[in-house]
């Protein structure tokens, strides 16, 4: 027999190789097809239904636990009279967490089937609507220009552009550094001649105010500040201290009761009226030379103004244009939070102007909707 014939008879060199390939023929043939097929099933098991129900109730839990504990902890480290209070709406602000996964869920809940096609559209608008009003809009701070002619009869040989801000609420809900640090840069992008602000920098905040405020160096301008309700105990804690060195070593002006003269207005810090502080009774007896800029937190305290021989303009906060603009709901809430009417933007009254701005922070839900936080310029002509 030639080697050809012994080729085609036996094809492998040895009886060993013949063995290893026996061998591993044996083990395909046994071993790799049960793991495929184990590995298939097991891939489907992970992605059907009840498999995405079982870790999606398991992270939702997991982060409702979180919120509990976040909540606890920072309400811990505020300076607060009613830890409870301040518990409930830390909790609201970290459970809120859970309506970013719910979106999505809604979507695949939906898709699967899980939910009808009614139940998913619901369940996604009104958690994406939510998500928007959380995550959102409170970050989405805003400019506005607004020109005023504050003496009737001439114009001011140079215009003046007052950054007017209000209501940060440093505390449960906002005002931390990454809101502060966008607000500076801001501000200083259309550089004003000079910043006030309103009132109610705090929302029982912690007992590190001055750090949290150390941004406020960076602002390019002279800033002029009064105390609004929430820093005067109305509700709040007794922070009038923390609030006063804060404001100090950050080169922030409390004017509270004082005049800051400028070439062609005079600029007047005006208390709380909830606190009780709004007295303007002496006013007429001041100077009268120059139109006046009254600041002061509460818009209604434009009703306390004497009849001056030049219309002088207020400008507050205090209303935070509603916070969350819904129909009929917001307009009935602003009647309880302003006497007078006042929402946002300028009003004209008996014997002065005022103008509200909205504000840029959060109290009592961490929510803004259709009224995102905004830095008014006036721009005193």
């Amino acid at each position: 027999m030639n080697e050809l014939e012994r080729g085609k008879q036996w094809p492998y060199k040895s009886k060993n190789e013949k063995l290893e390939l026996s061998i591993i023929a044996s083990y395909e043939k046994i071993n790799i097809k049960p793991v495929i097929s184990f590995s298939t099933r097991q891939g489907k098991s992970m992605w059907d239904t009840s498999s995405v129900l079982f870790y999606f109730y398991l992270g939702m839990a997991i982060l409702a636990i979180w919120a509990v504990y976040q909540a606890w902890s920072s309400q811990s480290r505020t300076e607060t009279i009613h830890p409870f209070k301040a518990f409930c709406h830390l909790l609201a602000f970290y459970l809120s967490y859970l309506l970013v996964p719910l979106v999505f869920f809604s979507i695949y809940a939906g898709w699967s089937g899980y939910y009808s096609l009614h139940e998913a559209v619901f369940v996604f608008l009104i958690s994406a609507v939510l998500s928007y009003a959380r995550f959102i809009e409170p970050h989405l701070i805003q400019v506005k220009t607004t020109q005023y002619q504050i003496n009737a009869d001439k114009r001011l040989k140079q215009p003046v552009r007052i950054a007017l801000i209000a209501d940060l609420h440093i505390g449960l809900f906002s005002g931390h550094e990454r809101q502060l640090r966008q607000i500076v840069h801001k501000l200083n992008h259309v550089q004003p001649d000079l910043v006030v602000v309103a009132g109610d920098w705090t929302y029982e905040p912690e007992n590190k105010l001055a750090q949290e405020l150390a941004v406020l160096k960076e602002i390019h301008a002279p800033v002029y500040s009064v105390n609004g309700n929430h820093d005067e105990q109305y509700p709040g804690p007794p922070i009038q201290e923390l609030l006063h060195y804060a404001l100090q070593v950050n080169q922030v002006m409390d004017i509270e009761g004082q005049i800051v003269e400028f070439d062609e207005f005079r600029l007047l810090g005006v208390g709380d009226l909830w606190a009780g502080k709004a007295d303007m009774r002496s006013l007429p007896d001041l100077p009268q030379d120059k139109p006046w800029v009254i600041l002061s937190h509460n818009p209604d305290t434009v009703d306390m103004i004497p009849k001056l021989p030049t219309r002088p303009l207020m400008l507050a906060g205090h209303t935070h244009g509603g916070q969350v603009e819904l129909p009929w709901l917001t307009d009935y809430v602003m009647k309880k939070v302003s006497i007078l009417g006042h929402k946002k933007g300028m009003y004209r009254h008996e014997h002065a102007d005022v103008f509200v701005t909205v504000g840029t922070g959060l109290v009592g839900v961490p929510f803004r909707f259709r009224v995102p936080p905004t830095i008014d310029i006036i721009e005193l002509i």
